[in-house]
């Protein structure tokens, strides 16, 4: 039988900028095999602006920690061989490796050019707000610590469609570059009329020798690495027809089974299902919509349906494409997409998307081994294991859901008779404490079933017919199963 993927984000805003990141995930590997995780998603590993960045200000692609750039031979997470022998001992604790691709901007330009621009409206980015004009831009990459290697191609304004700063003025805004072919790309989101252009300097996909280059690096970066799949960054401001083609060159290269997701951070459902049809559902895509609906459960507490946790969410509508999260280095508190999972709600939230039938859950590395930084937050490891343990040897086979109180839900796997002692029933309350009454099959009748999160001490017993009355503590979760020494 196929046992359930469970993928790690193995990274957090502020994790120390050490270079010790790709040995600490060296370490970790055989444990998180153990927990149940097989798959990470790992941070951008290319050179970025400096060495503390977190690799989001992309500066060169063909630089995993190989070359004296930007002041530093490694990147904030370490040097290219540790990294290698990082996914290598991934894979022999049996852990795919998904690789961050941070494709929409470059950033760190090694010179300055001269070039006619028009400046836009930063709400509207179609509103022009003034005439052509000529600026000094940080748009010149020639990579002069690699040398050429791996790629002679050198990046310069006619790459890019917009930028940030004039140096020659010191003057920040939004300039959207002049030229032959040159305008904002359609194929995006249209939030501030056009969202194209996100940040430094914005990479052009219209242009032949742009999509050529970035394909030819995915290509070389798989090859390299050994790496199973990719998670692409920012696709909602990226051409998406180019999202599709790259998308097609991996997988041609790779096989069909080379995995993408993509973080379109965009909570409308609608938005998301017409961006799986553009790229031909070529990548999955993580569930956003789910996530604030998670967000929004546990800032209601008690006053929030949680009959209606899963409406107008993409596992619901789009299971096999969806990609489920509770937090990630974004949503978590103090950065840009702030909208944190508060702690009471945090191992329902989790509980809901590691114990049901669909969607591609992620546990995030904040919320497991705990967050750094001036505003630091201890780990959820201990109330996070049981869950995973239940997802790697429990949650199989059919799901009854018992979604019929507003304050206390419930849900049933049935198990699978391959999977020894599968099966599982798992409670939850957003208000006062409760119980369900939930059918496990009368093979089960006079098996004792015990809590496995420990938040309930009981035990409860099957009865004749098939049916459990399975308790919950107000405010939080039990996930009930076979009471046997394996889960000890």
């Amino acid at each position: 039988m196929q046992r359930n993927h469970t993928m790690m984000q193995f990274f957090e805003w502020h994790v120390a900028p050490d270079g010790k990141h790709w040995k600490r995930l060296k370490e970790a590997a055989p444990e998180l095999s153990k927990a149940g995780v097989d798959t990470v998603w790992i941070p951008p590993v290319t050179k970025a602006l400096s060495a503390e960045d977190n690799g989001y200000g992309a500066y060169d692609l063909y630089d995993l920690g190989e070359f004296d750039q930007k002041g530093t031979v490694r990147t904030k997470y370490g040097m290219k061989q540790e990294l290698i022998d990082a996914i290598a001992a991934c894979h022999k604790y049996g852990i795919a490796v998904y690789v961050d691709l941070v494709m929409n901007h470059k950033a760190g330009a090694d010179e300055t050019e001269r070039f006619h621009v028009v400046q836009v409206d930063e709400m509207d980015r179609t509103k022009e707000i003034s005439k052509p004009f000529e600026i000094e831009g940080w748009t010149k990459f020639t990579f002069p610590g690699r040398g050429g290697k791996y790629s002679s191609f050198q990046w310069n304004f006619h790459h890019f469609n917009g930028t940030d700063y004039d140096a020659g003025r010191k003057r920040a805004g939004i300039y959207r570059i002049l030229g032959e072919n040159k305008s904002w790309n359609e194929k995006v989101d249209h939030e501030f009329g056009n969202y194209d252009y996100l940040m430094f300097a914005n990479i052009d996909y219209s242009h032949p020798e742009v999509r050529k280059e970035m394909i030819g690096w995915g290509q070389w970066l798989v090859d390299t690495l050994q790496c199973s799949g990719f998670r692409l960054d920012a696709i909602k401001h990226i051409n998406h027809d180019f999202i599709k083609e790259f998308a097609t060159a991996m997988k041609k290269k790779r096989g069909e089974d080379f995995y993408i997701v993509g973080e379109f951070w965009n909570p409308e459902l609608q938005a998301c299902r017409s961006f799986l049809d553009r790229v031909d559902y070529k990548i999955d895509l993580f569930d956003v919509s789910l996530h604030y609906k998670l967000h929004a459960a546990a800032k209601g507490g008690r006053s929030f349906d949680l009959r209606t946790i899963f409406d107008d969410t993409l596992v619901q509508s789009h299971p096999m494409n969806a990609v489920t999260f509770v937090d990630n280095h974004d949503s978590q508190p103090h950065e840009s997409l702030e909208s944190w999972v508060e702690d009471w709600f945090k191992q329902s939230a989790y509980a809901l998307i590691l114990l049901r039938k669909d969607g591609y859950p992620v546990v995030f590395y904040g919320d497991y081994y705990g967050i750094g930084g001036e505003h630091s937050l201890p780990g959820k490891k201990e109330s996070i294991d049981p869950l995973l343990y239940a997802r790697a040897h429990l949650a199989y086979g059919e799901q009854d859901d018992y979604f019929d109180h507003p304050n206390t839900i419930g849900w049933v796997r049935r198990g699978l008779p391959e999977a020894k002692h599968s099966g599982c029933a798992v409670v939850m309350a957003n208000g006062d404490p409760g119980e369900k009454r939930m059918y496990v099959g009368t093979h089960r009748a006079g098996e004792e079933w015990m809590d496995l999160t420990g938040n309930r001490d009981e035990r409860v017993t099957i009865g004749s017919d098939g049916f459990g009355v399975f308790p919950v503590h107000g405010g939080s979760v039990s996930v009930w199963a076979r009471n046997t020494d394996h889960q000890n």
